[in-house]
């Protein structure tokens, strides 16, 4: 799968000039290696850098004692170290910066085949040459990177956190993307820099052309807008995909930003060893190992460093007695917390206590109340009990005054059966009988 990725890549993406547009010779009176085809400059260092899979490629250095930062420079498709010569003079000189430019594996007289990976590699080495050759600081490299070189640009970029700044001239967002506006990346798709863009921590320059017929438009605005730190980008109306540099606001633009980059302070702190750039650390070169003891020495030999370390213990002191006190504040406000707690539980249950000495005086009350009323209905009782009693005795009285005078009657029935006897004996007789009666 990764060799018919290679060989898409290769087929369509890649167009190294042929023939190579200079040769290479070594001066025989300085031993310098020269460049054929190009005016020779003083300031102007070829190289022949070897890379972690092998190939061999050839790299510029121009030298411009004004500058303070340098650009690595990626050139674009269809283009080697030759073709470009003039114009990255003229670059070095009118920002002003120091510039290190490369060609591919497969372009110009580096050796090797055109690739993605092989590209990722190249500018690893480059940058590697930038540290170790020339003493520059991760923090004063500023990357720039055109067309297809906005590729492995981005991806270093990436991997360098305290990068100063990075520039994307006619940029793509990805290899397949250029072909057709495809929504999602494919896993066959190359140079995935809408993927690495959002990755980038430094601030980004991008310049692109608005009738771009080879790169469209649309690329550069959408990696401006997924860009973390942006900065003030150059839409060139009616600029086209190779010809941004003829139009005069490209240069002052450029120039603004360099200046911009000059006097910022915008340094990423980053503590430990610098990234390690390898893909597999295994199969890294004797040029890396000899960047990486370089890094060791110049991060050893700086005294700024050493003595804002002496400076750390009495400041972890300091900080050591706040955490102290802080703590002793933290066990305080605690400790009020759990007093404060505990009154108001004994609040609690003092106010319970009370409520229930209440409820139990308050049932003993209720129980007399009940006593008293069960003892007033018995009296209650009795007064209706006695008062029935009367009328009964009333009654008694009156049957016996009746049976008194029952016997009065009784007499008067028995004078009257008498008198009715005496009738019928005579009436000369009644008078005495009378007389005898109540007489006697």
């Amino acid at each position: 799968m990764g060799g018919v990725k290679s060989s898409l890549a290769s087929k369509f993406a890649f167009c190294p000039p042929k023939p190579p547009s200079y040769g290479l010779a070594v001066d025989e009176s300085t031993g310098r290696l020269t460049m054929s085809g190009v005016p020779s400059r003083e300031n102007v260092d070829i190289l022949k850098l070897c890379t972690k899979r092998g190939n061999e490629i050839v790299a510029m250095y121009m030298r411009n004692p004004a500058a303070t930062l340098t650009l690595l420079y990626s050139h674009g498709n269809a283009a080697d170290l030759g073709q470009m010569y003039e114009l990255l003079s003229e670059l070095s000189v009118h920002l002003p910066v120091n510039l290190l430019t490369y060609d591919y594996s497969g372009y110009g007289k580096s050796t090797g085949k055109p690739s993605e990976h092989n590209t990722y590699a190249d500018i690893e080495a480059a940058y590697r040459c930038l540290e170790e050759i020339y003493g520059v600081k991760e923090e004063d490299v500023i990357l720039y990177g055109q067309s297809l070189g906005s590729g492995p640009t981005i991806d270093l970029a990436v991997r360098l956190s305290r990068l100063r700044a990075v520039v994307l001239h006619s940029a793509i967002l990805s290899g397949l993307r250029v072909l057709y506006p495809v929504k999602r990346t494919y896993w066959f798709d190359i140079f995935k820099n809408i993927d690495k863009i959002p990755l980038v921590k430094c601030p980004v320059l991008v310049i692109h052309g608005t009738a771009d017929d080879v790169v469209d438009f649309s690329h550069g605005k959408q990696l401006w807008e997924l860009c973390k730190e942006k900065y003030e980008p150059l839409w060139i109306k009616g600029g086209n995909h190779c010809d941004l540099e003829l139009y005069p606001q490209f240069i002052r633009h450029l120039k603004k930003f360099i200046s911009a980059m000059e006097k910022s302070a915008h340094l990423i702190n980053c503590s430990g060893p610098v990234a390690d750039l390898s893909e597999n650390p295994q199969n890294s070169t004797d040029c890396i190992e000899k960047s990486r003891q370089s890094i060791d020495q110049r991060e050893k030999s700086m005294p700024s460093t050493d003595q804002i370390e002496k400076r750390r213990p009495s400041i972890d002191h300091r900080e050591k007695s706040r955490t102290s006190i802080d703590k002793s504040e933290k066990s305080r406000t605690s400790t009020d917390k759990r007093e404060k707690y505990r009154t108001s539980t004994d609040k609690r249950e003092k106010s319970r206590t009370s409520t229930d000495k209440r409820e139990r005086t308050r049932t003993s009350n209720d129980k007399k109340e009940k006593s008293r009323t069960s003892t007033d209905k018995r009296e209650k009782l009795r007064t209706s009990i006695d008062k029935r009693d009367k009328p009964r005795k009333s009654m008694d009285g009156r049957e016996k005054a009746c049976a008194g005078t029952d016997q009065p009657e009784k007499a008067r029935k028995s004078i009257d059966r008498l008198g009715g006897m005496m009738r019928s004996v005579g009436l000369c007789n009644i008078g005495c009988f009378k007389h005898n009666v109540s007489g006697g």
